[in-house]
Order: C-alpha cells, then sequence, then structure tokens
C-alpha cells in the first residue's frame, strides 16, 4: 500500500429504515466508521441479518445514509444522479450468484460490453472486452464472446461477472459473498483472481461474507459486524489468531482449523428495531452466561453500558466490555 489516505470512508453511518404497521424504526447500519485504503482488502464479516450487506450497498450509493456521510478520494459522496453514474464507473459491485447477476440471453461479449455503453464508452469496444476478460481468467477471451451463460460453469460465470466490474477500470469492487454459490474446488481460484487483481491492478475490495475462512485467505483488515454495528476490527491475522470479542470467538470457533471447542450461539440475532441496552450481544453472550464476565465485575456493564464507536482505521479495536477489562488485566 502506497498511502494511509483512505479510498472510500464511512463516517457516522446510519442506515433507518421505517418501522411496519406502526413497529419501531430498524436500524440496519448504526453509526459505523470504516475505512479502505488503496490497494488493500477488507473482509466485512457477520451473520446474515447483521446489516453488513445494506453497509455495503449504502457504501456504493445503493442505498442512502440517513446520517453520517460517504467519502470516496477525500471528497462526499453525491447522490444527485449524474455524480452517482460517475461515482459507480469507479465502485462496482459482485454479486454473489453469478446466475442471477447474468442475462441469461444476453452473450459473455454483451454481459462485458453493457456497462462501457452505459456509460458512453468511446474507445475500441472489442479491445476492453477482450482486456476485462483475459484479467478475469478466461483465455483465449475470443472463445467465450459467443457463448451464453447456460453455456457456462459456476466458476466461469463469476468470471464474467468479475470481467463486467473489471472493463470499467474501477479502483474499488464491492464483492458480495463472491464465492458462497461455487463448489469448493472453485472457490479458491476465485479468491486467488481477487488477490492477483489487488497485485496486479492495485485494486481495492471489500468483500462482504459471512465466513471468517474466507476471510483468512484474502483480506488485509477484517471488520467484524453485529447488529448494526462493528464490533470489532483489525488486521486480519491479529483478529483471527487471537479474536477479543466474544461474538468473533463463536464464529471462529466453528472452523475446523481452529481447533477450538465450536460455540453454539443460542437464538436469532436480535431486531435492529429493538437494538437491547449495554452491549448488543450480551443476551447472546457466552462469556456472561458462564460468569467470566461476573467475574470480571463488568457483567452489569454488559447488560447496560453501551460501547463506543470503533474508529474506521486500521488498529485493532474491541468494543466488549470483557476483553477491554481482561486487556487491563493483563498488563
Amino acid at each position: 500500500m502506497t498511502t494511509t489516505t483512505p479510498l472510500l470512508s464511512a463516517q457516522g453511518l446510519h442506515v433507518t429504515f421505517p418501522g411496519r404497521r406502526g413497529a419501531a424504526p430498524a436500524r440496519a447500519v448504526d453509526s459505523v466508521d470504516l475505512d479502505i485504503r488503496p490497494g488493500e482488502i477488507v473482509a466485512l464479516v457477520g451473520e446474515s441479518g447483521c446489516g453488513k450487506t445494506t453497509l455495503a450497498r449504502s457504501l456504493l450509493g445503493l442505498v442512502p445514509p440517513t446520517s453520517g456521510r460517504v467519502t470516496f478520494g477525500g471528497k462526499p459522496l453525491d447522490y444527485a444522479s449524474r455524480a452517482l453514474k460517475s461515482y459507480r464507473k469507479r465502485v462496482q459491485l459482485v454479486l454473489q450468484d453469478p446466475s442471477g447477476s447474468l442475462n441469461p440471453r444476453h452473450t459473455v461479449y454483451d454481459a462485458v460490453a453493457e456497462g462501457l455503453r452505459i456509460h458512453g464508452y468511446a474507445g475500441d469496444e472489442r479491445a476492453a472486452v477482450t482486456e476485462a476478460l483475459s484479467r478475469a481468467g478466461l483465455r483465449p477471451p475470443e472463445r467465450f464472446f459467443l457463448r451464453y451463460p447456460h453455456e457456462l460453469s459456476g466458476g466461469q460465470r463469476q468470471r464474467v461477472v468479475i470481467a463486467g466490474a473489471l472493463v470499467l477500470e474501477p479502483e474499488l469492487i464491492v464483492a458480495d459473498e463472491p464465492v458462497a454459490s461455487l463448489d469448493a474446488s472453485v472457490r479458491g481460484e476465485i479468491l486467488a483472481l481477487l488477490l492477483r487483481l489487488r497485485d496486479e491492478l492495485g485494486l481495492s475490495a471489500l468483500v462482504v461474507t459471512h465466513d471468517l475462512g474466507l476471510a483468512w485467505n484474502i483480506a488485509d483488515r477484517v471488520a467484524v459486524m453485529y447488529l448494526g454495528r462493528i464490533v470489532e476490527t483489525g488486521k486480519v491475522e491479529e483478529i483471527l489468531t487471537a479474536p477479543q470479542h466474544p461474538y468473533t470467538q463463536a464464529l471462529l470457533s466453528v472452523l475446523p482449523e481452529s481447533g477450538a471447542e465450536p460455540v453454539i450461539l443460542t437464538g436469532e440475532p436480535p431486531d435492529p428495531s429493538r437494538v437491547p441496552s449495554g452491549c448488543r450481544f450480551h443476551a447472546r453472550c457466552q462469556v456472561l452466561a458462564s460468569g467470566e464476565a461476573e467475574r470480571a465485575g463488568v457483567a452489569d456493564d454488559c447488560r447496560t453500558k453501551d460501547l463506543p464507536v470503533l474508529a474506521g482505521g486500521g488498529e485493532t479495536q474491541v468494543a466488549c466490555h470483557w476483553a477491554v477489562a481482561a486487556a487491563k488485566a493483563r498488563a
């Protein structure tokens, strides 16, 4: 990485959806700070329903924030349609289901060229499509021009989706569960492709996933999200080898390579329209249930005292009363 200045940054971001039939508003994203630097891959990790996809869509300009702001290259994101069109050329979305992302009636060539046509590309369209397919690992690219999505394997379809993003020469891609629908044998190939694009093009990426094992294989930094908030963040090797937050520990414990006793979280994530007091994880926290928080003298804080919002930078941080008390005891 050549600079510590963020390429994309969220500051105090909130996304609140109106409640239905008199219900309280849902705080899908609740005071989030997050930075992505040039040439950096950040993994945004959490269970389904934690708010990570809403956060990603807000960073893309697809969901305007209720409050807070998004900046790109140091400039606030402009939500006017013309400005957003220019922004989305520089920041591209890669969805998890390539079959749903590709029009079955479009050839591979047309699928990749679509972005160029939307943005009024004035250069050599065929050359741009050829280069994008080649960068995505579909070689020779001409062999794929006239093929349709149903004629491709799942991995090839995902490469076409990635090529469709690359053809606009973006600075950052947001990949939402990019390998979730792929066979295990293909997952590694797509992850290796994303790493190669980072190394060769300086491409930044936000990878949204529920899988901490994927984060281990691809990310420079990890941000763990729970009920609309980032609860732990830092360098991947620090977070995944020495997780501090009980939620992160629970997510890691189910990975075969962790060697830890699996922690089975009880219940579903709380409703974002009814965020609990204190630590929002406390109702499911294995540390509180085991009495460890009580012995550390923080059990009441866990249930009643709110935690600070973590800064968006790269230092290892945790929002957990017990983890902070444990760190002080070790010091």
